[in-house]
């Protein structure tokens, strides 16, 4: 097979879709992940087929899951054979008050944001290895490291997505698996609907920030793809921040 081979998990829609583009249209072949709404994957697919031609596989699975991971990297064996690119991009989880997070909350949020990472890894890189090597990218976001309002579960999550990273990075050198994060700024997407302080989160963003707009989701999906270059070879376990500067500024 002369294509690579990229699995985005939550790659139907959002920074997932650019992220997806942007490697189609640099040839890869594609498995895209979607946990719902299997009509919007369905075009998604015809879509990146028409514009790229390249291979276009959409797979529904719930990644909190650890037998649907499972279940999604055999989809990636039965159809391609190989894996060259994982981007750990699906993520949920719960906006509320610090004092009103549930443990049914906690669970949600890490199994999905953390956990899926680690063994959605752990299955990458055993493929990986048998083709030489390979490239693993996760997505987070600034409230790893700040105090944002009705963040605290996600960003805890996304703590850990940044730990986990580093340590994916030191272990799978030795398979020739480079492993990083990409931390984005306020970006407009479907998943931003979700926040009840989307309209301030935004209006902010867009009037602070020393590039003069917003994050769009391709700018996201340079980065990722950058770091699966070999100009990226010696970037390992770091969190790479897209945000035009905004988390430079004192507050």
């Amino acid at each position: 097979m002369d294509h690579k081979v990229a699995l985005i998990t939550g790659g139907t829609r959002g920074i997932g879709r650019a992220i997806a583009d942007k490697f189609a249209a640099n040839g890869y072949d594609l498995i895209l992940n979607y946990a719902r709404k299997a009509t919007n994957a369905e075009a998604a697919k015809q879509a990146i087929e028409e514009k790229y031609h390249v291979a276009v596989t959409t797979v529904k699975a719930n990644v909190g899951e650890p037998e649907q991971i499972s279940r999604l990297f055999q989809t990636v064996d039965e159809t391609y054979g190989r894996l060259d690119v994982l981007v750990n991009n699906a993520a949920s989880g719960v906006q509320r008050p610090l004092m009103e997070i549930q443990q049914k909350h906690w669970d949600w949020t890490m199994d999905i944001n953390a956990r899926a990472y680690l063994f959605a890894a752990q299955e990458a890189a055993r493929r990986m290895e048998k083709n030489g090597g390979g490239h693993i990218v996760a997505l987070s976001s600034l409230g790893a490291v700040r105090a944002l309002p009705n963040y605290v579960v996600v960003g805890v999550s996304k703590a850990a997505v940044e730990a986990i990273t580093r340590y994916l990075a030191v272990a799978l050198a030795p398979m020739h698996v480079t492993v990083n994060t990409v931390s984005g700024g306020a970006v407009d997407t479907d998943a931003l609907k979700h926040f009840p302080n989307r309209e301030e989160l935004l209006e902010q963003a867009a009037r602070h920030n020393p590039a003069g707009r917003i994050v769009r989701p391709e700018d996201i999906a340079e980065a990722v793809y950058f770091l699966c270059t070999p100009a990226a070879f010696m970037i390992r376990g770091q969190t790479i921040t897209v945000d035009g500067g905004l988390s430079l500024l004192a507050e």
